[in-house]
């Protein structure tokens, strides 16, 4: 029997960085694998997890949808029949839903070799206001589907703030267990026995048919309506704006960006959000690109930025790193990779002007 765990979390919530602390301290000694389902052109990162000695299956191929009645499912059973592992670990897209991804998990497991675990939803304290009211379709769903929800960045929010996140999500989801505590102040086993303590996964799926319905359901076989034309990567490799102190070269703004795009129908994610990527060659400043940053993280003149990140040459002969959410955005030095890579993920993105501010 094979135990299968969904990470899933907002663009940028710190899905990657939970993953670390799960592997390391929650399910160590454990045949795990971890299963990447990304949205978006470029696979920025990645390696940290092979570096771990733990097999990566990337799927960058079809829209959400796809994926789900598709290669997801077929990625899943090979990973079953080939590795048998003890547990497989789920990071769907920021922008997937968290029902299609149990619900899929649900299907492959019919024959009983799976049992579907924990459903962890990782939620920025911060930006789950904003997010809930801008786009709430796709936000709601991973919060209202989940069995534990996991708060980041909790140790920068005061606790008026950090209380009003919890109220509202609280309304969205009534039995899920919520940690709120810093991670790197709790124990590989303070979150296990938080898991633990959860609601099942079928008493939260069931719940939520009861009270919606079976009209949103995907069937297989149904041809997705985006027409499978764009590459799936929104690997959220945070680099753990999770810690209990600050980065000296972090920018941080912490005001509500009041875009306002109500998506509360049924769309698949190609028809809500773009995802742009390009390798580059260009070396970068580090002035020149904070001054690009600044403006995707605090104004509209590039659309709807909800996630940035990237790795490229520095002027000087090193490499910077950066990542990028609503109101902030990290710079620091990297590790040379074999070419330099940008990838933007939002919403009204006018790619023209992106590649002119990026110089590609």
């Amino acid at each position: 029997m094979t135990k299968v765990d969904i990470v899933s979390g907002f663009l940028g919530a710190g899905k990657t960085t939970l993953i670390k602390k799960l592997v390391s301290q929650v399910y160590a000694g454990e045949k795990l694998v971890l299963i990447e389902n990304e949205f978006g052109e470029i696979g920025i990162d990645g390696g940290f997890l092979r570096e771990a000695g733990i097999q990566v299956t990337e799927m960058n191929s079809g829209c959400i949808c796809c994926t789900l009645v598709g290669d997801f499912s077929e990625a899943l059973k090979k990973v079953l029949q080939e590795y048998h592992p003890d547990r497989v670990l789920i990071e769907p897209s920021g922008v997937g839903k968290l029902s299609d991804v149990a619900k899929a998990v649900e299907s492959v497991g019919s024959g009983g070799e799976i049992q579907l675990g924990s459903l962890i939803t990782v939620v920025d304290g911060k930006k789950a206001k904003m997010y809930m009211k801008n786009f709430g379709e796709f936000f709601n769903d991973q919060v209202e589907h989940a069995t534990t929800l996991v708060l980041s960045r909790t140790q920068s929010m005061d606790g008026d703030k950090l209380d009003e996140s919890v109220r509202m999500l609280r309304e969205k989801n009534g039995k899920a267990t919520i940690i709120t505590t810093p991670w790197d102040q709790l124990s590989g086993e303070s979150i296990r026995g938080a898991l633990e303590h959860s609601a099942s996964p079928e008493e939260l799926i069931h719940w939520e048919e009861e009270e919606h319905g079976h009209d949103e359901e995907h069937h297989h076989g149904e041809e997705c309506a985006c027409g499978c034309h764009h590459h799936e990567h929104d690997h959220d490799h945070e680099h753990d704006h999770d810690h209990s102190h600050e980065h000296d070269h972090g920018h941080h703004h912490d005001h509500d960006h009041g875009h306002h795009h109500d998506h509360h129908g049924h769309h698949h994610a190609d028809e809500v959000f773009t995802s742009w990527g390009v390798e580059t060659a260009h070396r970068y400043d580090r002035a020149e690109l904070e001054t690009v940053l600044q403006d995707l993280a605090e104004s509209q003149k590039y659309g709807t930025v909800l996630r940035a990140k990237g790795i490229v040459p520095a002027a000087d002969g090193g490499w910077l790193e950066f990542d990028l959410v609503p109101g902030e955005f990290e710079i620091r030095l990297g590790q040379p990779d074999y070419t330099g890579k940008l990838c933007v993920i939002g919403t009204d993105l006018p790619e023209e002007d992106l590649k002119q501010a990026f110089h590609v």
